[in-house]
């Protein structure tokens, strides 16, 4: 049984590393001495992170904050940047990726790894706001594409940018994979046996899954593509997960 990280991890460790900036900062100030510590504390507690993205997170996000109310605005205007972070990533998707768009040419080597006919289904499972969705055009423009996403925000965004894929909003882990001739996937290296499993479960044989940048753990890939940048896709048949499961 693989164990499943904690949903309120993150954003919520990011949440009360800047309260407890803000904490600082009212405590012994206000004043530059104070400023100064509160952004030291930022950074010791963004140091644990194990991901570059959310060690900048965590160290910007207090004196983000400093700058926004500092300028003529009330104190709490800054708990804005809060209710927007909640509403484009709410707390039911917080164990699935940032978002963090697919560059729109790091699919291109795919259709010579996977050859798939005209009207195959394509899935980006947890599409944001359409960039995997528009990469995936690029390599197969005659596949019909699908998208799942959570967030409503980042759901009404896609369909604006896509409005020649299919998009429905809701969990990628809930709505079955199963008539998918390929399901793309970029999300954390946690996420992936879970990937796995629900790919196991529900994919036919003969279909793919495909993961940019992060492997599914302890399998073989069918094929792995450099993209030309830091990114790179893992390529997998079904089948053959099949037969290394057996």
């Amino acid at each position: 049984m693989v164990a499943t990280a904690s949903p309120w991890r993150w954003p919520l460790l990011a949440l009360l590393s800047w309260a407890a900036c803000w904490a600082v900062w009212r405590g012994f100030g206000p004043g530059w001495p104070a400023a100064l510590a509160a952004c030291g504390l930022g950074l010791v507690l963004a140091a644990p992170h194990r991901q570059s993205w959310r060690r900048l997170i965590v160290a910007a996000g207090f004196p983000l904050a400093l700058v926004v109310t500092g300028a003529a605005l009330p104190a709490w205007s800054w708990l804005i940047a809060l209710v927007l972070l909640l509403l484009a990533y709410p707390r039911r998707g917080w164990t699935d990726a940032p978002l963090y768009p697919t560059p729109h040419d790091a699919l291109r080597g795919l259709p010579q790894a996977v050859p798939l006919p005209d009207g195959a289904r394509v899935l980006d499972a947890g599409c944001g706001i359409g960039d995997g969705l528009m990469a995936l055009r690029r390599a197969y423009p005659r596949v019909r594409l699908e998208g799942i996403e959570y967030s409503a925000v980042l759901w009404l965004l896609a369909r604006l940018r896509c409005p020649w894929a299919r998009l429905s909003r809701g969990d990628l882990w809930a709505q079955s994979w199963a008539e998918m001739d390929l399901v793309y996937l970029f999300q954390r290296p946690e996420s992936m046996p879970r990937a796995l499993d629900k790919a196991l479960a529900e994919l036919a044989p003969d279909s793919w899954l495909v993961s940019l940048d992060f492997p599914l753990p302890g399998q073989r890939v069918h094929a792995q593509l450099e993209t030309g940048t830091r990114h790179r896709v893992h390529v997998y048949r079904m089948r053959d997960l099949r037969t290394a499961r057996t």
